[in-house]
């Protein structure tokens, strides 16, 4: 099991900037994936970002390519999400995921699919203003 908690969240106005953080712990080796997942009201939950613990690997939807990177700080056990540029599109509950299964593959499909994750957050809040 891991746990994983999400912070950062708030309310920006268009084309401002947040960070979002993920502290997850209780892995028991670096083969992990960690995801950014979002979800907006009347909306299916939806991969925004993702990334290898143990090569850094990264994974983005392309509707925030160049405008959110994903990292990792193993040894703080965090994984964040800063996302610049944002636009009321980007607004929704943000969560963080982790999940071994992902690892075996090397494709989008898989690491930006909440199916494929097993140990999730309870979502942080962002909201953008127009």
């Amino acid at each position: 099991e891991v746990p994983v908690v999400e912070s950062g969240g708030g309310l920006v106005q268009a084309g401002g900037s947040l960070r979002l953080s993920c502290a997850a712990s209780g892995f028991i080796s670096d083969d992990y994936a960690v995801g950014w997942f979002r979800q907006a009201p009347g909306k299916e939950r939806e991969g925004v970002a993702s990334i290898s613990r143990a090569d850094r690997k990264t994974y983005y939807a392309n509707f925030v390519k160049g405008r959110f990177t994903i990292s990792s700080d193993n040894a703080k056990n965090m994984v964040y999400l800063q996302m610049n540029n944002l636009t009321p599109e980007d607004t929704g509950v943000y969560y963080c995921a982790a999940d071994r299964r992902v690892i075996r593959y090397g494709d989008s499909y898989h690491w930006l699919n909440p199916r494929w994750y097993d140990e999730w957050g309870q979502g942080t809040q962002v909201t953008v203003s127009s």
